[in-house]
């Protein structure tokens, strides 16, 4: 097994701290050294946060750089691990390099996408100094070595084997967790999250609204009364998605988003997914069998409706759903052990989950 010198967010429920918690489950060593707790006062300053975010962080270079010189000494990794990256530019990379060791970047977002403006201009000057990226979405693959990246990996978003276990039993949930429809995610500019759920509201379905930065919608008046509270984490999150009769999955056009994370997190949870009809997704879920999927809010109002009028079928899709995602190999430990082979193994690997989709039914 591998010692790993992992870079990421180190909040507990955060992505990154799950999949270097899957790292050590698998009996790797990791030690995680956390740049946005290093630098928490810069990126959650008032005024200097949305600085630092508009500007690629390129005005933190040398404050980082300096921090990551002290981390790298006396360390003798086997592999460097860098989580999202975008505070990360060719400086810091090179200071990585001292370690010759493998260094891979493992990113969710769409840093060449251009929803967050020059957000990631930092990453994308560094990508040539990885050995290895790992992107979610086809078309990074061919943009990532476009900009001088070395290898590049497509994989899909992961659930936590662990993290995100559904509940034994439906008592257990807790009634404050329980809804009839709901969506779990932050209020986005432009992705007309707010007006797509009015439209549903509009057309009489119980949607409940759990996550961030809601109250910034021009719609927030006639929103509020659905608004259940900030985003959720840990138990009270898989609650929520096991705890509503169906879950909804929205997308973000800005990052190209042909399935998100909650595609898989939410029937792993035991959550029924009702989501944007996609490639991807359809690849992923049997439509009405397994998910279910819908081209507009007409379309997903009136699953809606139907769904809610019949419990037999929603649980039949819901075990269906919950059988299936766990076939997919799409786990944090799944996911962490085809990255460690690809890595470390210069023959080239497919994809398991590629290969699963590929076979078909």
């Amino acid at each position: 097994m591998a010692s790993i010198l992992y870079f990421g967010d180190s909040s507990p429920a955060s992505g990154s701290a799950l999949r270097a918690n899957a790292l050590l489950r698998l009996g790797n060593n990791v030690v995680i050294s956390d740049p946005y707790k290093a630098f928490a006062k810069q990126l959650r300053s008032r005024w200097l946060g949305p600085i630092h975010f508009r500007s690629g962080y390129q005005l933190l270079n040398n404050s980082v750089v300096s921090w990551m010189e002290q981390v790298v000494r006396a360390q003798n990794p086997d592999l460097v691990w860098v989580n999202s990256g975008e505070l990360f530019g060719p400086d810091c990379l090179k200071v990585l390099k001292r370690l010759s060791c493998p260094i891979f970047l493992y990113i969710n977002d769409d840093p060449t996408g251009g929803r967050d403006g020059r957000r990631f201009d930092s990453l994308l000057k560094a990508l040539p100094y990885y050995d290895v990226c790992a992107v979610m979405r086809e078309v990074n693959v061919s943009e990532f070595k476009a900009l001088g990246a070395n290898k590049v990996l497509r994989v899909f978003m992961s659930y936590d084997e662990v993290a995100h276990q559904p509940f034994a039993h439906f008592s257990d949930i807790p009634p404050a967790f329980r809804s009839e429809v709901v969506f779990i995610g932050t209020w986005m500019r432009y992705e007309k999250r707010d007006e797509f759920i009015l439209g549903l509201i509009r057309e009489g379905i119980p949607v409940s609204i759990w996550g961030d930065r809601w109250d910034k919608s021009a719609h927030f008046a006639k929103l509020k009364s659905h608004w259940r509270g900030p985003a959720l984490t840990g138990r009270d999150y898989v609650a929520a998605l096991q705890g509503a009769k169906i879950c909804l999955g929205l997308l973000s056009r800005g990052n190209r988003d042909m399935h998100t994370i909650r595609s898989l997190e939410t029937p792993f949870s035991g959550g029924l997914l009702c989501a944007e009809r996609t490639i991807e997704h359809q690849k992923f879920y049997k439509e009405g069998v397994e998910a279910v999927f819908w081209s507009d809010v007409s379309e997903c109002a009136q699953i809606c409706k139907e769904l809610l009028a019949n419990e037999d079928r929603r649980n039949a899709i819901r075990l269906a759903g919950m059988r299936r995602v766990r076939s997919l190999k799409v786990g944090n430990e799944d996911v962490c052990t085809y990255l460690l082979n690809s890595i470390f193994n210069t023959n080239e690997q497919i994809y398991p989950t590629i290969e699963i989709l590929e076979q078909g039914r």
